[in-house]
């Protein structure tokens, strides 16, 4: 059996802002949570824990209802190498220090 999974509270204040920022972006729609379920193919009970930032509702949930509010794109950039300024900083520091050409022997591409 699994070891249930106790997110850190990091996680736990990001989900929570993340459901609190959907359900302020539902109701600036103007639209009830009925709608919004119905939309993302979830139930009622289910669009409540995300709103409340549940760590326990699968992250396909959470993708259906950005879907169903217009706001997937931003789920897109989350991890986009373009922003990973960490990610991009370590590949720089791996580059090689000097680049230099092979010895040939005598191929085709040889000059000299």
């Amino acid at each position: 059996m699994p070891t249930p999974h106790a997110p850190s509270a990091g996680v736990r204040r990001a989900l929570r802002k993340l459901g609190a920022d959907i359900h302020d972006a539902r109701r600036r729609r103007r639209l009830t949570m009925a709608v919004i379920a119905e939309r993302a193919f979830t139930s009622r009970a289910t669009l409540q824990r995300v709103e409340a930032g549940d760590p326990g509702v699968s992250i396909g949930i959470y993708a259906a209802v950005l879907q169903a509010l217009g706001l997937l794109n931003g789920l897109q950039e989350v991890a986009d190498a373009a922003r990973d300024t960490v990610g991009q900083s370590l590949a720089t520091a791996a580059l090689p220090q000097r680049v230099r050409m092979p010895r040939g022997g005598g191929g085709k591409g040889d000059h000299g």
